[in-house]
C-alpha cells in the first residue's frame, strides 16, 4: 500500500529514521499480542509512525474497567471484540497501513501459525504463561520480541531474542513459585501502562530502522519506579544452558495452558436456578456486595483469595463462584482449585446475568 510520506515528514527529519528508515518501516511487520494497557498505546503509535502491516491477537471483550488505561477503546465499544474495534480504530487512524486482526487466543497453534507471518512480536500481556509462550515461539521461529510488564506504579521493558542477545527464559526459566497479581488484582495506574506501551513502540521502530545511534534494549532490562521516577538498567546475558534459546530450534516445544474457562466449568443462571444443592460465593468487594447480592450467597472477596486465606468451605463441597461479569470468579476458581477445592463452577455472566434471568423469569 502506497504512504503518504508528508504524514512521516517530522520523523523523517531525524538523521536515525530519514527516508530509508521510513521505507523500513513500511517494508516491516509486527503481531502485537494483546490490545490491553500495554498493546493500546503500543499499536497506536505504532500505525502513526507507517509501520506497514500490523496483526492484532486479543481474544477478549471490551469491558467498562479496561477503559482507564486501553486508550484505544471508548465507551461504546464495550462488549464488544477488542482485536476487531482495535483494528478499525488503527484503520481510521492511518489508511496507508495494513491492519491484520485475529480475534482468537493465542494459544501453541496459532502461535505456531501467526509468528512466522510477520518481523517481530510486541508482548501486550499480562500473565507468565503467555509470556513464556510468547519467547518460546519467537525463539522456535527466529523473531524478536518486546517484553513489557507494569504492576501498580512500576514498569519494566526489555528486548530479547534479537541479535543473538538473550531470551526471557534467560532471565526468568520458569514460572515463580506461589501467586502473582495480574493488573486486575493488584491494580495499575493507566499512565504507566501508557509509558510502557510507548517504549515498547519506540523499541520496535529502533529494531526495524536498525541505525547504529538508535539501539533497543537488547541485552538490557529497564525499570521504572513512578512513586519517584526512578529509573535503572540492568545488563542481562545470554545463559549458555537455558532450556530454550541455547537447544535446537527444532526440539522446542510449545505448550500453553488452556484458559481459566476451560480449567473452571461455566454454569448458566437459568441452569443455577435448578441447582438444590451448592454454596453459593461471592467474590465481590463488600462494596459492590453492599449495592446488591443473590440471596442466599455468602461474601468471600477475592481479595482474600489471592492473599491464600480460602472460603471456609469443605474442600470436597459443590461450590458455585460469581462476581460482578464472570471473569473474576474464573480466577478465584482456579485458585481455590489450586488448593484442593475439587467442584468448583462459575456463574457465566455473573450478578449482572444474574439479574437479567430474573427479570425473564419475573
Amino acid at each position: 500500500m502506497t504512504q503518504n510520506t508528508d504524514r512521516y515528514i517530522r520523523q523523517m527529519r531525524l538523521p536515525e529514521i530519514g527516508a530509508a528508515g521510513q521505507e523500513k518501516l513500511r517494508a516491516a511487520s509486527l503481531l502485537c499480542v494483546g490490545a490491553g494497557g500495554l498493546g493500546s498505546p503500543a499499536l497506536l503509535y505504532l500505525a502513526a509512525a507507517g509501520v506497514g502491516r500490523i496483526g492484532i491477537i486479543d481474544f477478549d471483550r471490551v469491558d467498562e474497567s479496561n477503559l482507564q488505561r486501553q486508550i484505544i477503546f471508548s465507551t461504546e465499544m464495550q462488549g464488544r471484540s477488542k482485536a476487531q474495534e482495535a483494528a478499525a480504530r488503527l484503520r481510521a487512524l492511518n489508511p496507508h497501513i495494513v491492519i491484520e486482526c485475529h480475534d482468537e487466543e493465542l494459544t501453541a497453534e496459532s502461535a505456531a501459525r501467526l509468528f512466522p507471518r510477520y518481523d517481530l512480536i510486541l508482548d501486550g500481556t499480562d500473565n507468565f504463561e503467555t509470556k513464556f509462550l510468547i519467547n518460546d515461539a519467537a525463539v522456535k521461529f527466529g523473531k524478536p520480541w518486546i517484553y513489557g510488564a507494569i504492576q501498580g506504579f512500576d514498569g519494566q521493558a526489555s528486548v530479547f531474542n534479537h541479535q543473538g542477545g538473550p531470551c526471557y527464559r534467560c532471565l526468568q526459566p520458569d514460572r515463580p513459585k506461589g501467586h502473582i497479581q495480574n493488573c486486575a488484582e493488584a491494580g495499575v495506574i493507566g499512565a504507566v501502562a501508557g509509558i510502557i506501551g510507548v517504549t515498547q513502540a519506540l523499541q520496535a521502530l529502533q529494531i526495524i530502522t536498525g541505525h547504529q545511534d538508535f539501539e533497543p534494549l537488547t541485552g538490557k532490562i529497564w525499570l521504572l519506579d513512578t512513586r519517584t521516577m526512578q529509573t535503572r538498567m540492568l545488563a542481562l546475558r545470554k545463559n549458555p544452558h537455558c532450556s530454550v534459546c541455547a537447544q535446537d530450534k527444532e526440539k522446542i516445544e510449545l505448550r500453553y495452558n488452556a484458559r481459566l474457562c476451560d480449567i473452571i466449568p461455566e454454569i448458566s443462571p437459568a441452569q443455577l436456578r435448578e441447582k438444590t444443592r451448592y454454596i453459593l460465593i461471592d467474590v465481590r468487594e463488600e462494596a459492590e456486595w453492599q449495592t446488591g447480592h443473590i440471596e442466599g450467597a455468602v461474601l468471600w472477596p477475592l481479595s482474600r483469595i489471592v492473599t491464600g486465606r480460602m472460603p471456609e468451605v469443605s474442600p470436597d463441597a459443590e461450590i458455585v463462584l460469581h462476581c460482578q461479569k464472570g471473569a473474576r470468579s474464573l480466577q478465584a476458581g482456579r485458585l481455590m482449585r489450586d488448593q484442593g477445592f475439587t467442584k468448583i463452577a462459575s456463574l457465566s455472566g455473573g450478578y449482572e446475568a444474574w439479574l437479567e434471568t430474573c427479570a425473564v423469569f419475573s
